[in-house]
């Protein structure tokens, strides 16, 4: 019989297995993706954060404390507080508030209650009757709706009438 030679292994032009250098260096930046999610969380700069907006005019003084930053599902805090010197007198406060504003909202109701509430799908009027003193405050009781995505832009205006007397802007960012 004659001798047969063994043909060379189909497998010598094969690289030896092993992590590629993609795969690898992939793991490592979503490890330290992750990793700073969990720093962010442990720090609380994930949460909601509160910022306030003020603004001036005619003896007027519009204060509104709102939540800059805030996640779907968490309670936010949302008061205005309105001060004039020497009282507000008989007249009802009217605040109107940008009614878009409120969509990312799941909110429950106004502490104090309006004494009347009209909207036009733009902005919602809130008509308050006026407290004893210099000061008056409405708070808002709401948490961020669950599939609410990015935020939205809003504004509260102290109405004289049909008059604008001060008007104060502001944003709030939904993180995931």
């Amino acid at each position: 019989m004659p001798e047969t030679e063994i043909p060379d292994s189909t497998l010598a032009d094969v690289r030896p297995g092993g992590p590629r250098r993609a795969a690898r260096v992939s793991r490592r930046v979503g490890l330290a993706l992750l990793a700073l999610v969990v720093l962010l969380g442990a720090t609380t700069l994930l949460g909601v954060h509160t910022s306030s907006a003020t603004a001036r005019a005619e003896g007027y003084e519009v204060r509104v404390d709102y939540p800059r930053i805030a996640r779907a599902g968490l309670d936010i805090k949302w008061r205005v507080t309105v001060r004039h010197a020497g009282g507000f007198g008989s007249e009802p406060i009217t605040l109107a508030v940008s009614a878009r504003y409120f969509d990312i909202f799941e909110h429950q109701a106004f502490y104090p209650d309006p004494s009347k509430s009209t909207g036009d799908g733009e902005m919602l009027e809130l008509e308050f009757d006026p407290p004893d003193g210099d000061v008056f405050s409405v708070d808002l009781d709401a948490y961020v709706q669950p599939a609410s995505q990015l935020g939205r832009r809003g504004s509260v205006v102290l109405m004289d009438g049909d008059r604008e007397r001060v008007r104060v802007e502001y944003r709030t960012w939904l993180i995931p």
